[in-house]
């Protein structure tokens, strides 16, 4: 599917949706919106420019009304790699790039978050999901682990305790439980969440900016302060992975539509 020219940045489409309000969706429903890198790459270049724009406060992300994104894309990663996805230096340059956009960063979450759209949700400064959301890292049922911030991320959102269950099982939990859990701050029908965030970061907008901006700093040292070493660590760790047999048979499984037989040895 996936090759060095492919370009699906047209799927990660911008507009303002209120004063100093911009609003970044996906749009790929025919493939749930998984997340191509040129779509990863896209994002990091739209917040780039929202994030020099005095006219932008505030930045809400969303996906459609079934899908916020499924995760990164699988075929891309069949086709290109470890190498050439989730540790391609430009892929990774953005990533950072949107973990230190320097304003108020929404998620508008309807439908499943998944893998990489999971993550992507917890690099945002909070949530609000429709009943219909779902959270996940289902990685490990393919042979492979979180491989965007995920294994770093989740301890920090949802505890220690609770991150191990969904990254060893890959099970995912429902808005409800996020929101128990403090991952999710508002739960809406989904046809009012992106309507509710825009409410929301408009309000946000008329509050001071460089205020803001500040606050926002304070609480990444807060709570991240050794988040980039941890980062580092998984990266490293997605390479070893990616060498094992399991992580071949999960994705070729997943392509020809089969379960996976797993074998647990190198």
């Amino acid at each position: 599917m996936a090759s060095d020219e492919e370009d699906l940045s047209g799927h990660v489409l911008s507009e303002r949706a209120a004063a100093h309000v911009l609003l970044i969706r996906f749009a790929r429903d025919e493939k749930k919106n998984a997340l191509h890198s040129s779509m990863i790459i896209e994002l990091g270049r739209l917040l780039d420019a929202a994030a020099e724009d005095d006219t932008i406060r505030c930045v809400i992300l969303t996906g459609g009304i079934d899908a916020f994104a499924a995760g990164a894309d699988i075929r891309e990663m069949v086709a290109r790699g470890t190498a050439g996805t989730s540790n391609n230096p430009r892929r990774v340059a953005a990533w950072r790039r949107i973990e230190q956009f320097p304003k108020p960063l929404i998620a508008a979450v309807n439908g499943i978050a998944f893998g990489a759209g999971n993550e992507l949700a917890m690099v945002c400064d909070f949530v609000i999901a429709g009943t219909n959301a779902m959270f996940g890292q289902p990685e490990v049922k393919i042979g492979g682990m979180a491989g965007d911030g995920g294994t770093q991320r989740l301890p920090r959102k949802v505890g220690a305790a609770f991150a191990a269950y969904m990254l060893f099982t890959g099970n995912p939990i429902d808005a409800e439980t996020a929101r128990q859990l403090g991952y999710v701050v508002e739960i809406c029908d989904p046809a009012d969440t992106v309507r509710r965030a825009v409410e929301v970061a408009a309000l946000i907008a008329t509050r001071a900016p460089i205020a803001v901006r500040l606050t926002k700093a304070c609480i990444r040292v807060a709570v991240g302060a050794t988040l980039e070493n941890g980062i580092a660590y998984e990266r490293d760790s997605i390479w070893r992975n990616a060498e094992s047999p399991d992580r071949r048979e999960g994705m070729t499984a997943f392509i020809e539509k089969r379960p996976p037989q797993f074998r647990g040895t190198w």
